[in-house]
């Protein structure tokens, strides 16, 4: 071995037999299959920081509303443009996503749903409820406006 690095390398597989292994854990897709567990966790955290984003827009928002006609008039047709809509059904996503995957903590919280074919289907069922709380969502949103 050139270096104590290859060292941390090395690893044995289920067999017994002598493997190279990655370092980091923060391989996925290099080094590791994506799992429910993994990619519902990353996702949670990613949606939990769109979220506090989405906030700031939602002060900035106000802050406009407050602020006189002019500069409401200005954030209302920044949020109704295209890509204002695009932001805003991705943060709609975030916010159903992180509840629904709240959700799915508590119960986990309670000490159920740890074993794998459960947190496999409440994965699953996490994603389809966040599809179908979006879908839902800006359709009745889509059609009151």
């Amino acid at each position: 071995m050139k270096d104590v690095r290859e060292a941390l390398m090395v690893g044995r597989n289920t067999q017994g037999k002598l493997v190279r292994r990655p370092i980091s854990p923060f391989m996925i897709g290099s080094a590791y299959k994506p799992q429910m567990s993994s990619m519902s966790s990353i996702i949670h955290r990613l949606t939990g920081v769109a979220l506090g984003l989405g906030t700031i827009l939602l002060t900035l928002w106000l802050v406009c509303a407050a602020a006189g006609d002019g500069a409401f008039s200005i954030i209302q047709a920044v949020m109704a443009s295209w890509i204002g809509l695009i932001i805003l059904f991705g943060f709609t996503v975030a916010l159903f996503y992180h509840f629904c995957n709240g959700i799915r903590h508590l119960a986990w919280d309670a000490g159920k749903g740890f074993d794998l074919p459960t947190m496999h289907k409440s994965g699953a069922v996490v994603f389809a409820a966040t599809a179908a709380l979006t879908v839902i969502f800006w359709a009745v949103g889509l059609y009151i406006w």
